[in-house]
């Protein structure tokens, strides 16, 4: 299909990857308010933030850049992150993270899972688990099946996503359930897509 091929050309460039998700996404308007609001008010403490899946780096400014590392399957958007951005960056496996164990107080996992299938997800909230101090904060935004019928452009982009694994709201509660306790969730949208927010807390 003309329109797949030319989405993955896109995103195989990360000036153009990042270009299309600003433009959809309203300027990540919603993904800065909801970063904001449940992890930023940490910064002012001696707190490691990672952002697991970080791409381009494009919500590492929302971060304290001494704190911050970011870590990326995928080396293009990583060397781009670490040109362009502010912080820490390395090239990882998800479900093999190169980190030490309990070194991070809080983690962002935004628009990463849909891209996984179920193995590869519980293999990397292991990994989460594991880098992640006792009662650590983690913040999962994903895409999730657009609520409303008239978001046209939402369903969509949904269609173009390359990712193949957008689940529902107990779909995903049900993958962080043995290793981490949901706190809150709420739907957000940012532009034309359709999020689910999870906050959740690092079980012991």
């Amino acid at each position: 299909m003309v329109m797949q091929g030319l989405l993955d050309h896109v995103s195989r460039t990360p000036q153009l990857w990042n270009m299309l998700r600003w433009l959809v996404e309203a300027g990540f308007r919603g993904e800065h308010r909801v970063i904001a609001q449940e992890l930023r008010p940490f910064a002012d403490q001696q707190r490691r933030f990672l952002d697991f899946g970080c791409g381009t780096g494009q919500f590492a400014a929302d971060f304290p850049p001494d704190r911050y590392v970011g870590m990326d399957l995928t080396r293009p958007y990583v060397q781009y992150a670490g040109a362009h951005r502010q912080g820490s960056y390395s090239v990882m496996d998800g479900s093999a993270l190169g980190l030490s164990d309990q070194s991070f107080d809080a983690a962002l996992v935004l628009g990463v899972i849909h891209h996984l299938p179920d193995t590869l997800v519980r293999a990397s909230v292991v990994e989460l688990h594991r880098v992640l101090k006792p009662g650590a904060t983690l913040l999962v935004i994903e895409d999730v099946p657009p609520p409303s019928i008239w978001n046209v452009p939402g369903h969509l982009m949904h269609w173009l996503d390359r990712g193949d694994h957008i689940r529902t709201d107990a779909d995903y509660r049900a993958l962080f359930a043995p290793h981490f306790e949901v706190q809150r969730s709420y739907h957000m949208r940012s532009g034309v897509c359709d999020y689910g927010v999870y906050l959740l807390a690092r079980q012991s």
